[in-house]
Order: C-alpha cells, then sequence, then structure tokens
C-alpha cells in the first residue's frame, strides 16, 4: 500500500538516512486503560489503523468519534545491521495526549502533551530482524490539566467545538545517526549587520562544519568544536530579505563526523514604531484570518502534504497576508510552507480546556509552551507568540494575571525576537500587542467602538457594556483587533455562526466590506483577524466551504482586504 505523508515530517532538520513509519498500524481500544499492565504490547491487535491519521478521522479507517479514553498501537518493522551500526531514534510528530512508547517490550518514553514532537533512543533495545513497537496513548479531554483546543467536550462536535483527536495523529519515523551527532541548533539573524549566529547542541564532541547558501550560490560557512554546544556567528555575502509575500530562503547544512543535517533560515527584522507593526523597517499592517487547522477526512491531520501548501494559497488569494494558526500548534511542514511562500502567522498554545486556577497548572503548561518555543523558533513566518486565547470573568484575581505575566515573560526570555499576547482576545496583563474580539455585526456601531483608542479606550464599553469598564486595561501599545465578523452565511439547520445570516450576497459583502473597512481606515489598528478561512463542521461562518470550496468570488474579497490601510498610508 502507499505510505500516507511520506515526506520528511521536520524540513527544517531533515537527515537522508530515516524511515518512515506511516501506515498500517495494528490498533485497539483500551477503555479500561489497562493494557500496559495487561502487557499488550506481547500480543497481537485485533484491529488495524492507517497512522498518522487520529482514530476519530475517517481517513484512519476506524472513525469512531465518541471519547476514547486510551488506545493502543503496535507495529512490526524489519531493522539491518547496517542501519543499527550507529544510534537509533525513534521520533512522534505528536501524539495525544500522554503516550508510552516501548520497543521490544521495553519501555523507552513517555511524553505529556497532544502538540509537541518527542524521540527516544532505541539503540540499546533495538535488535537486527524483526523489532515491536507498541504505543500507549491515554486522553481525557474533559480533564482540567489537560489542553485540548478545539476538541469538543460534549460526546459530539457542538458549536465552535469540533471532533476530538486521540493519540498518533503526526508521523512517526526512525534517524540513523553516528554515535555522535548533531542534536539540535537555532538560528538569529541581523540583517543589518549580514549575520547568521547558529547556536546548537551535539550528543558527544566533534567539529562542527556549517555551510550556506542562497539559490544554489555560497554565501557562508563556519567551523567551530563543540564539547556538546557550539555557537558560530557567520558573515553572508549576499542579503535577501524574508517578505509577506515572498519567503525568501537561505539553505543550511550542518555536518559533524558522519552526521549531515539539512535545515533552512529567513532574513527579517521585527519592530514597532508608535502604533505601527513593522517588518523589515517598514509599516505592514496585519490581514489575517482565523485558520483552525482541521480537514473533513483527517481531522487534525492534512490528508496530503499539498493539503497544507493548499490552505495558504487559498487565504492568498483572497488577498490576507497570514494566519492566527488558532487553538492548534500547526505541524512543521506546514509552516515550511508557510516559510516558503512568505505567509506570516501566529504560533499559539490550545490552552482551551485548561483551567489555569488549578495549583498543578503552572509546571504543565510551562513545560509544554517551552516544546512550542524550542520546535517552532526557526521559522520566519512566525511574527507572534501567543500562548493563551480569550481569559474573561475567572481573570480577575491577581493571581491569575501573575500567571499571564509568569508566561510572557517566560515568552520573552526564550525569544526576545518577537512579540508577545499574553492571552489574546479580553483580558491582558503583560503583552507587546494589545489585541481584542469583537463580532459586533453593525459596521458603524463597529467602527464607532474604536474610535476612541486615542484616549485609551478600546471597544468604547461605556458604549455597550458598562460593567465591563473595569475590565479595560489598554495603557498604550498597537492594537489588532484578532478576531470579527465570523458572519454566518447560507447555514444548514442547526450550524452555528456569528450574527443574524444576511438574506443575499450583496448583503454580506456589505457587511464584510463595513466591517474590515472600519479596521483598515482607522489610524490606531494595525492589523486585523476575520473568522475565519473555512467552515469546520457545524461551525459555517468560513469563506470556504469545510471541503475549501470558495462561497464567494475571491476577487471581491481579496478587493476588500487588499485596500491600503490608514496606517500604511504615510509610510
Amino acid at each position: 500500500m502507499n505510505i500516507p505523508r511520506p515526506e520528511h515530517p521536520n524540513p527544517q532538520w531533515e537527515r537522508e538516512n530515516w524511515l518512515c513509519l506511516n501506515g498500517q498500524w495494528q490498533f485497539d481500544f483500551d477503555f479500561g486503560q489497562s493494557a500496559l499492565d495487561q502487557k499488550r504490547y506481547e500480543e497481537d491487535l485485533p484491529r488495524e489503523i492507517i497512522v498518522p491519521f487520529c482514530p476519530e478521522s475517517p481517513l484512519s479507517g476506524i472513525g469512531y468519534t465518541d471519547f476514547l479514553p486510551a488506545v493502543i498501537y503496535r507495529k512490526k518493522i524489519t531493522l539491518t545491521p547496517e542501519q543499527l551500526s550507529g544510534r537509533t531514534i525513534l521520533h512522534f510528530g505528536a501524539v495525544d495526549y500522554l503516550a508510552v512508547g516501548c520497543v521490544n517490550g521495553q519501555e523507552v518514553c513517555r511524553h505529556q502533551g497532544g502538540f509537541t514532537p518527542f524521540a527516544a533512543d532505541i539503540t540499546d533495545v533495538a535488535t537486527p530482524g524483526e523489532n515491536t513497537i507498541f504505543v500507549y496513548a491515554q486522553d481525557d479531554t474533559r480533564s482540567p490539566l489537560q489542553s485540548s483546543g478545539k476538541q469538543s467536550q460534549q460526546y459530539h462536535s457542538a458549536g465552535c467545538f469540533y471532533t476530538r483527536t486521540t493519540g498518533i495523529w503526526q508521523s512517526v519515523w526512525l534517524e540513523f545517526v553516528p554515535q555522535n551527532y548533531l542534536l539540535s541548533a537555532k538560528y538569529a539573524t541581523d540583517m543589518e549587520q549580514g549575520i547568521l549566529t547558529v547556536t546548537g547542541c551535539t550528543k558527544g564532541c566533534g567539529q562542527v562544519e556549517i555551510s550556506v547558501e542562497y539559490e544554489g550560490e555560497p554565501v557562508g560557512s563556519a567551523s567551530v568544536s563543540s564539547n556538546g554546544h557550539f555557537c558560530a556567528g557567520i558573515a553572508l555575502s549576499r542579503i535577501e530579505l524574508w517578505e509577506a509575500g515572498c519567503g525568501r530562503l537561505y539553505d543550511l547544512t550542518l555536518r559533524m563526523g558522519g552526521d549531515c543535517v539539512k535545515s533552512y533560515f529567513g532574513i527579517r527584522s521585527i519592530g514597532f514604531d508608535g502604533m505601527k507593526f513593522l517588518l523589515n523597517k517598514k509599516p505592514l499592517f496585519q490581514r489575517l484570518v482565523l485558520d483552525q487547522g482541521y480537514y473533513p477526512k483527517g481531522i487534525y491531520t492534512a490528508p496530503t502534504e499539498e493539503d497544507l501548501a493548499k490552505d495558504i494559497a487559498l487565504s492568498l488569494a483572497l488577498g490576507f497576508n497570514g494566519a492566527r494558526l488558532h487553538q492548534k500548534v500547526f505541524e512543521p511542514r506546514f509552516l515550511y510552507h508557510c516559510d516558503r511562500m512568505g505567509y506570516l502567522v501566529w504560533g499559539e498554545y490550545p490552552s482551551w480546556g485548561f483551567q489555569c486556577a488549578h495549583p498543578n497548572a503552572v509546571p504543565i503548561i510551562l513545560r509544554e509552551w517551552q516544546e512550542v518555543l524550542a520546535r517552532d523558533m526557526n521559522h520566519p513566518s512566525i511574527i507572534t507568540w501567543c500562548p493563551f486565547n480569550e481569559t474573561d470573568d475567572y481573570w480577575e484575581a491577581e493571581h491569575d494575571n501573575a500567571f499571564l505575566s509568569t508566561l510572557y515573560r517566560t515568552t520573552k526570555a526564550i525569544d526576545p525576537s518577537r512579540p508577545c499576547i499574553d492571552a489574546s482576545g479580553y483580558i491582558h496583563a503583560q503583552t507587546d500587542i494589545y489585541d481584542t474580539h469583537d463580532y459586533e455585526q453593525d459596521p458603524e456601531k463597529f467602527a464607532g467602538y474604536y474610535s476612541r483608542i486615542a484616549e485609551g479606550i478600546i471597544q468604547d464599553f461605556s458604549q455597550r457594556a458598562p460593567h465591563l469598564l473595569k475590565k479595560q486595561r489598554y495603557t498604550g501599545g498597537p492594537v489588532i483587533v484578532s478576531e470579527y465578523g465570523g458572519i454566518a452565511w447560507n447555514a444548514a439547520s442547526g450550524a452555528w455562526g456569528y450574527g443574524e445570516s444576511p438574506q443575499t450576497l450583496e448583503e454580506f459583502l456589505g457587511r464584510y466590506r463595513g466591517l474590515t473597512q472600519a479596521l483598515l481606515n482607522n489610524p490606531q489598528i494595525t492589523g486585523f483577524c476575520y473568522t475565519q478561512l473555512y467552515d469546520v463542521e457545524q461551525e459555517q461562518n468560513g469563506l470556504y466551504t469545510y471541503g475549501r470550496e470558495a462561497k464567494f468570488d475571491p476577487a471581491v474579497i481579496k478587493e476588500i482586504n487588499g485596500a491600503a490601510a490608514a496606517i500604511e498610508k504615510d509610510a
């Protein structure tokens, strides 16, 4: 059979000597969560599943959409003595939520968190010939200590919550490396000085050789020794900036002994000038759209790599220059296409479902969020970090504000190069951008609510909800309305959207134009994010259907979105 999603899962850390483990695995439900105690890794399992698709999805071959407290996987693979001549690393792109991996009956890894990768060195347990990989995945979407994003906590999808994802939902693969090898690297660029700085870690000691090319032309190199850590500054002979709509990427090769990793990076800067967002020191209005990252047949997982690139192309066709990647950590290959297509994105954490007032909350969130930052820091397309979404009444306590401030400070300590929004939408404790969500459907009222930003008033609650005035904490700085619109259109019975559905196409386009122009024409606003790119299940307020068919003439939407923004006009 054809192997689904056969491409290398991580284009920023790619080795030639790897083996994709996607495809058919043995599978079973574990409703009693007792598979490990029963040593079910020693026996064949009765069902089959197609990895990397979750068991809730049609593409998995299972399609079970009720709650799954635990599931198990088993796969036999054959390895050669040549493959096992160095070290063998087993990788998981993402497993939701608590995963235990075993090889030949021995536990090799445990990982908590449904959105980030983990790996295990299985050299000491793998043998030439047949080997058995077993995975136990425990998932409790209703737990107050488990982040689940838009996964429904009801037995079915409802409102803006969708089909759950349990177990393996990104690629599984093996890497074969020497005894001493490259572990990781982070990149920082200075576009004015033309300097690339590479810091990294290695397993063992050795000489690290780094070479840089742009469109096949050598533009820089370095050779440094590593005693487990290394740092190299490389002067680049050619500077090509990564820009919106033009993702100029440099190819990067790192070598240590017999290990070779292919990677890439982009050169760009992010900053602010008063209320203006600056990309490469030029004002840029963020014309973003909300992308939930769901697929009808794959749920969390795109059926093919082409589907990842297609979603970006569909957005660009509507005149958007980027997206909020909403309540989900998108896979690295999606970010690769954002990088190469010059598509601006916010990197978010799927915070919904997590109760931060719980005494055990802080270490769990900090660990999982730091894993997101570590995985994605090198992507030039990510222009903002956003660990939380929509906090409201329950964020009044001093403890909760301190929690958000801790998240903000942790993010900035790890990555000071990007702005951080502590909690998108309502209440901010500490943030670089004041963003807000507003689903007012009357364009005139909508514009009026943002007419007094210069006075320190956002959403003008004195007009709409005086009792919320005490929550207004705007103290200056750039403003983005990061959710608006969500206009329901020709919604099916029982579907969900914002406001009353327009009765005609003209009425829809008039409302869309009015709401969008209210933001573009406001000299105090530096970006918007429209809800949303496509329908997801019963939430039918997308500009495309769930199947990615256009509901409206893309040229008309592009003309509306592409109008000059007031904040850009004096650039």
